[in-house]
């Protein structure tokens, strides 16, 4: 009887271990739970999910911005941060062009023109920006901004330099202290181009009387696929977006882009895509869709390493500002696929509170 008991309880103890070992294991600790308070101010961070303005239609036109423009300056943000790459970044990866030439030939600033312009490469010129921005008085002279433009064109900085660039009245926006004729062309151009980044983070942070932007991007998880593998890995992915979710993500924009003239048109769109079910929509036509993909070569689980890898470090970088400007009320302008993503990670962080962007999109 002691025996069959025994052997009862031996069984029960390793049916209980088996299960155990059977379910995911969850850690205990969750950052995202342990909020403070500080010591101080927390990091407000507002994120806003935005469509890549230059695949809207050709109809759009930047005008169409300002209703949402003076919404985002009413919640005054005192950082704007954007979907670009540093000049500090690009410049590591011209230097390792094996794996990022095509990423730097893609997504980096031109920097030839300012660096002859200014003598300087880009990590002197970015020395040599963040001086001259803590040393940047309220009051700077057209002079200093010019020069600043300059610099910050030379590191790498483009979106930073159109922000000086629209600081000074129209009448002073012209060559002199470090710009050439051929640069102020370059700022000129910018100020005309279809992209966010210019025509509403630049544009808002010259309107609130901001010196930069903090440009958080991150592609160093871009590797290139080996050439043998081009079309498969195009064909598995095309068979990953051909998906129920990817069709319904176009059934929203299609009316959302066909209004977009009237009144409060582009509101419409920001407030769709701020909406809390996009990002599980994003999730499901992309990002969940690649987790499932068939490929003996797990083209999809490539992908999706390399997006929740770039978000990560995306995030890090929002991070990095707010852990050197604690108290700190940040905007964060990027792609809206990118969002849920962004969010997440940013809560787990013990000094950030989420902004709901809802309310200010009203």
């Amino acid at each position: 009887m002691f025996k069959r008991r025994a052997c009862v309880l031996l069984l029960s103890l390793c049916s209980a271990a088996a299960g155990a070992a059977d379910a995911p294991y969850r850690p205990s600790f969750h950052p995202g739970e342990h909020k403070g308070p500080p010591a101080g101010r927390l990091n407000d961070v507002l994120v806003l999910a935005t469509p890549h303005l230059s695949q809207l239609p050709k109809t759009f036109e930047p005008a169409q911005l300002q209703p949402l423009l003076e919404r985002l300056a009413a919640w005054m943000p005192d950082a704007i941060a954007t979907e670009n790459l540093s000049g500090t970044q690009c410049d590591f990866m011209r230097r390792n062009p094996l794996r990022y030439a095509e990423t730097a030939q893609t997504y980096c600033f031109d920097t030839t023109a300012a660096q002859a312009a200014t003598g300087m490469d880009v990590p002197v010129a970015s020395g040599e920006a963040e001086r001259l921005l803590a040393a940047l008085p309220k009051d700077a002279t057209p002079s200093q901004r010019r020069h600043l433009a300059a610099i910050l064109l030379a590191a790498g900085e483009p979106g930073s330099a159109q922000v000086q660039w629209l600081r000074l009245q129209a009448s002073e926006r012209h060559a002199g202290d470090g710009l050439t004729p051929a640069l102020v062309q370059t700022l000129s151009a910018h100020g005309a181009r279809r992209q966010e980044t210019y025509q509403l983070a630049a544009v808002l942070a010259a309107r609130l009387g901001h010196d930069r932007l903090w440009a958080v991007d991150d592609h160093t998880a871009d590797s290139p696929t080996p050439p043998e593998q081009i079309d498969a890995s195009r064909k598995a992915l095309e068979a990953v977006w051909d998906n129920p979710y990817v069709q319904a993500m176009k059934g929203v924009d299609t009316p959302l882009y066909a209004a977009l003239a009237a009144s409060d048109g582009v509101l419409a769109l920001y407030r769709a895509y701020n909406r809390p079910e996009w990002a599980e929509l994003a999730y499901r036509a992309d990002f969940g869709a690649a987790l499932q993909d068939p490929s003996a070569e797990a083209f999809g689980r490539s992908y999706l390493g390399y997006w929740e890898t770039r978000n990560l470090r995306m995030v890090a970088n929002i991070r990095d500002v707010l852990g050197q400007h604690p108290g700190t009320r940040l905007l964060a302008i990027v792609g809206a696929s990118h969002k849920g993503y962004y969010e997440a990670y940013l809560d787990q962080m013990h000094d950030v509170r989420l902004v709901d962007a809802e309310p200010v999109l009203r």
